[in-house]
């Protein structure tokens, strides 16, 4: 049931990301004047209707992964419920897709994982360099940076019943170097997957990479790395 609400998000998504809305259902581009205002007004009139049709699924796909989380008697499985509720939430009220400075980003996603892993019982080892610049982060770079952090830890707890999570960022040669690290001993993730195939994508959006390999502990270490813009 979680893998088939998983998928009605992701096909959300494209759409959503299809539609190239601001906030508010405005089109990216300035509107047209004269002779393509016509074609304006059937924009906004689809724009519209998008905006209710995931209005209605966000109501009833939410209050259907409300239920499920707790029924579930697994904390894990309702974790990754809760997980892919938090995606349908994002998609809809785009609250991710601000644009912030990566410090910003940051405290997000260390504040998301935290709360994630407390109702797990589970600790977050979190380091940071103090000498991390703080550039600004337009929507699109926000969005690809939360959405490949948050996968990377649902992936841990869903594939390596791990005991604690290590979260890393670091500053090499005007990279930004962001590692996920679990203790458990699961196995690693199907690098051919449509979880790790998205995340491979958001990184080559962010024209960088990402890499999954052994952790030092024995569990898994996914390494994302990609070049900052200029601060």
């Amino acid at each position: 049931m979680i893998e088939a609400i998983a998928l009605l998000t992701a096909l959300l998504a494209g759409l959503l990301l299809g539609g190239r809305w601001r906030r508010g259902g405005v089109p990216a581009q300035e509107p047209p004047a004269g002779a393509e205002s016509e074609a304006l007004a059937r924009i906004q009139a689809a724009n519209e209707e998008r905006q209710r049709i995931y209005r209605d699924l966000h109501d009833d796909i939410g209050a259907k992964l409300l239920t499920l989380i707790h029924s579930l008697d697994d904390e894990r499985h309702a974790d990754i419920a809760r997980a892919v509720m938090q995606d349908l939430r994002d998609i809809v009220s785009r609250s991710v897709q601000a644009e912030g400075s990566l410090l910003e980003i940051l405290a997000q996603i260390r504040d998301e994982t935290e709360q994630r892993l407390a109702t797990l019982q589970l600790p977050l080892h979190w380091e940071q360099a103090e000498d991390l610049p703080d550039p600004a982060l337009d929507e699109g770079q926000a969005l690809h940076l939360f959405r490949i952090m948050r996968e990377a830890v649902t992936n841990a707890l869903r594939h390596a019943s791990p005991r604690q999570i290590r979260i890393r960022a670091r500053l090499v040669a005007g990279e930004l170097l962001l590692d996920v690290t679990d203790d458990g001993p699961g196995p690693q993730p199907d690098r051919r997957g449509a979880g790790t195939s998205a995340m491979r994508r958001r990184a080559q959006d962010l024209h960088g990479s990402i890499e999954w390999n052994r952790g030092t502990e024995g569990g898994t270490k996914v390494l994302l790395r990609f070049p900052l813009p200029a601060a």
